[in-house]
């Protein structure tokens, strides 16, 4: 008996289900080494990047989105025993169809992976809390004008 090539790819992942595409991800190659992949928001299920900015209790957070707007989000189930979120952490979230201020939290990045991809200029201006002052020429200078 041959494997059919459909059911699994060359690493072993299960192929996505029928009509929907994968999740849009990232190479994570350091010194010439893949070290892993980081999973990118799917922009057609409205995912969007967002920061802790207020932990609430209950499983839940305000988060500032990248489009300005301010939702209350909430943990998933999966979630909520696996990743702890602090303020500042750099997220994924799905925000609710019939409810405008609330979202679902899908995914926590860690602030090494948050670097990463802020040097990789994959994050919008309006979350890019994590890449340096020099790489940014938007942002304000620390240093007084001079007299």
């Amino acid at each position: 008996m041959t494997p059919d090539p459909t059911d699994s790819d060359e690493e072993g992942t299960p192929p996505a289900p029928a009509g929907e595409e994968p999740a849009p991800t990232v190479e994570v190659v350091e010194g010439g080494e893949e070290v892993g992949r980081l999973p990118l928001p799917r922009r057609s299920r409205g995912e969007v990047f967002g920061i802790a900015s207020q932990l609430l209790g209950a499983a839940r957070i305000r988060v500032m989105c990248e489009d300005s707007v301010s939702r209350m989000g909430r943990i998933t189930g999966k979630m909520k025993k696996k990743m702890w979120i602090r303020e500042g952490d750099l997220l994924i979230l799905r925000p609710w169809g019939f409810q405008e201020g609330k979202a679902d939290i899908l995914f926590r990045y860690s602030r090494t992976q948050a670097q990463y991809l802020a040097r990789r200029n994959l994050l919008p201006a309006s979350v890019n809390l994590f890449g340096s002052s020099e790489t940014r020429p938007d942002a304000p200078s620390t240093t007084p004008p001079a007299t």
